[in-house]
């Protein structure tokens, strides 16, 4: 019997990590250099920090699911292929190498740095950008390095946000086995991003910092945020934006992390959507315990917290995506990726309450200012809109629908097992 839940409990994290690509159809060696872009390409530089090790892994790979004693650093080029010839949202995964930079994604340049050079380069480019804006991606489970850089390749693009992108990225093994190795992996990282934070905070060149955490990635984010309001007594005021997209992240844990970090902190912006089927599922590995991504606003359990936190919510529960799983929704639906990148780009913080936001998307507050135009709102854009905590007391609660589909999901993985 022991066995047998065992058994169910990986086919469950299988599941689980089908909310994000999987690795099949994906060449290995993306990573290696095209000879040329195309002249109608796109191109994104970012700089790269991570705490996965190179031990082993091939030039073409840089870096693999291994921890690595320290910090190392990069500095990376991705061709995107000109929009009118790809769907906005999705990676362009080459079909073979090497790559077509007409119509796939494609590697320019992929150089390792060591500490002070990454620093220098880093320096002079935010410098050189207006506002002196910094975007910082930190990936989510099952991620191998080449799927993190082609993704955030994608999301720095597709949002046309003017800032300097910098990802994070962790000793995922891309596995769908893996889920715990992750997790471990994620708490062996906080203190290197926490360093990274720390050091782009005193960057005089840096103006704003924006932080982008998707899945499992909130955690260490969450985790080093915490430890840096608990090191300086506060977030860095140059931290500007948080974004929490489908944390897989336990209710009960971010009050307590949320509590440790202060109020008066950043706002932190938190997408969420009661049609994650992937948090569902992790809902019922970590004992039908809410994730903090798929939670109801309107559920009444969760008033507080927004209005102790500052918790601002944007609901993409009716957002169509092409994920399967709904997982994704923030970084590959079209409408929402560019409207985060124009609303950073016109320098409003997503918590400001005139983003105009309300007007694609749902966007629970606790601030006043919320209530302004909300009847029009709810009038012209139903379900989607901007809704105060008045109105929110007056809608029913969802939640049970999601422990619905979290029941369900589970099911599914009994029926494929014998006697299930």
């Amino acid at each position: 019997m022991g066995l047998e839940l065992d058994v169910r409990a990986q086919l469950v994290c299988i599941l689980f990590a089908l909310a994000l690509a999987a690795c099949a159809g994906k060449p290995v060696g993306v990573l290696n250099p095209v000879a040329a872009a195309d002249p109608a390409s796109s191109r994104v530089d970012m700089f790269v920090v991570t705490t996965r090790s190179d031990t082993g892994i091939a030039t073409s790979e840089m870096y693999g699911g291994a921890r690595g004693a320290e910090a190392n650093y990069a500095e990376i080029s991705i061709s995107i292929p000109p929009d009118a010839g790809r769907t906005i949202g999705e990676v362009q995964w080459p079909a073979n190498l090497p790559a077509n930079p007409a119509t796939e994604f494609a590697t320019l340049s992929a150089q390792k740095l060591d500490p002070a050079t990454a620093l220098q380069r880093f320096h002079k480019r935010v410098a050189a950008v207006k506002q002196h804006r910094v975007l910082l991606f930190i990936h989510g489970f099952n991620t191998r390095f080449e799927e993190a850089v082609f993704r955030f390749a994608q999301i720095a693009h597709d949002s046309q946000a003017p800032a300097v992108p910098v990802l994070f990225t962790w000793p995922s093994r891309g596995q769908l086995l893996s889920y715990t190795y992750d997790r471990e992996s994620a708490n062996y990282s906080r203190d290197a991003l926490e360093s990274l934070l720390q050091t782009l905070s005193r960057d005089s060149a840096v103006g704003e910092i924006t932080v982008l955490a998707h899945s499992m990635g909130n955690w260490v984010t969450l985790e080093a945020l915490r430890q840096m309001a608990i090191r300086n007594g506060a977030i860095h005021p140059k931290i500007k934006n948080i974004m929490l997209a489908s944390p897989d992240v336990d209710v009960d844990v971010f009050r307590r992390q949320i509590a440790q970090i202060g109020t008066k902190h950043t706002p932190f912006v938190l997408f969420v959507s009661r049609d994650d089927k992937a948090l569902a599922i992790s809902s019922r590995i970590w004992g039908s315990n809410p994730r903090l991504g798929s939670i109801n606003p309107n559920d009444p359990r969760y008033s507080g917290l927004m209005s102790t936190s500052g918790l601002q919510i944007i609901d993409l529960t009716d957002i169509k995506s092409p994920d399967s799983l709904n997982h994704g929704k923030f970084a590959e639906s079209p409408e929402i990726v560019r409207l985060i990148g124009g609303r950073l780009a016109s320098g409003q913080t997503l918590s400001d309450s005139n983003t105009g936001l309300g007007e694609k998307i749902g966007v629970f507050t606790t601030g006043a200012a919320s209530a302004v135009g909300r009847a029009a709102a709810i009038t012209i854009s139903a379900p989607i809109a901007i809704i105060d905590p008045d109105t929110r007391r007056n809608l029913p609660s969802q939640f049970d629908q999601l422990q619905e589909d979290a029941t369900e999901a589970a099911s599914g993985v009994r029926r494929t097992l014998p006697g299930g």
